[in-house]
């Protein structure tokens, strides 16, 4: 795979799928090849706590979208392409603990999401804007908290030496872009949360619990690039 394949692909004309942690789940839980959540073995993971009738996205409801952006970095390496993902810290107030891409809401300083995206990356991991090559933008995922994440897919030429910021980040760490291109590495998940069903996409690696709206945009990526 090529830099120049990747950027063929997500210029593609495409029709984007109804995407999102509230639409996601209502989809898989009408299923019923679900495995189980197994908490003994990655630990409780943190959950909004918010209802998938009452989550942004949710069949008849209207709520107020906040615009973000994240940075799907991906490194060209000689070996393969790699994902650069991070583990954001227990402090944070949204997603605490969760493995995510660099990323957060929009400013008013931001001109479009392209720019929300690349200034996040370099704030929290410290990867300078001028290493990143931008390929496309995948197909916008609404979060049941209300955030309408733009996907934004950069070029990183090695080496790239991560600076996170530890107010914001645990842990930065790569993983193998084939991992995430192989279908049987995607689970679909069912939990009890508060007494409430869940179901999402969940693509466990090396100990990291990579789950709902990073799963899914990772599955959109997947989609693009196998299409």
């Amino acid at each position: 795979m090529t830099p120049e394949f990747i950027r063929t692909q997500l210029a593609r004309p495409r029709k984007a799928k109804d995407r999102g942690d509230v639409a996601t789940a209502m989809r898989l839980l009408r299923t019923v090849a679900l495995q189980p959540f197994e908490e003994g073995l990655y630990g409780p993971i943190p959950s909004s706590g918010i209802p998938y009738g009452q989550g942004a996205g949710a069949p008849g409801r209207q709520l107020q979208r906040t615009s973000a952006a994240v940075l799907v970095p991906l490194v060209n390496n000689e070996s393969g392409f790699t994902v650069v993902l991070t583990e954001r810290t227990t402090k944070l107030s949204k997603h605490a603990g969760q493995v995510a891409f660099p990323g957060g809401k929009h400013e008013e300083c931001d001109i479009d999401a392209t720019a929300c995206a690349l200034r996040e990356a370099e704030e929290e991991i410290g990867l300078p804007s001028n290493k990143v090559d931008v390929a496309g933008q995948l197909d916008f995922y609404l979060t049941i908290t209300g955030f309408q994440v733009a996907p934004i897919v950069g070029i990183v030429e090695p080496p790239f030496t991560p600076a996170p910021d530890p107010e914001e980040v645990a842990e930065v760490f790569e993983v193998p872009l084939s991992f995430f291109l192989e279908p049987t590495n995607h689970q679909r998940v069912r939990r009890t949360v508060e007494g409430l069903d869940r179901a999402y996409f969940a693509m466990p690696y090396n100990g990291h619990y990579i789950w709902g709206a990073t799963a899914g945009i990772l599955l959109n990526l997947y989609e693009v690039l196998t299409d």
